[in-house]
């Protein structure tokens, strides 16, 4: 939501691009649904802290 011309950051993207990253890194250890759950928690807990950054800045 954008509040009186302020420009919040979102994660979504740092979400995606962590899943995708534990996919293809598990893939090439032979086990890219693991690779999927460590990526999915790490870009979790990485759009997790740019939401709570942003939510101190305002």
């Amino acid at each position: 939501m954008r509040q009186s011309g302020r420009y919040t950051q979102a994660g979504g993207a740092v979400l995606a691009i962590a899943i995708i990253a534990g996919a293809v890194a598990g893939t090439m250890v032979g086990q890219p649904s693991i690779g999927f759950l460590v990526g999915m928690g790490a870009g979790i807990l990485l759009a997790l802290l740019i939401w709570l950054n942003d939510r101190r800045k305002s």
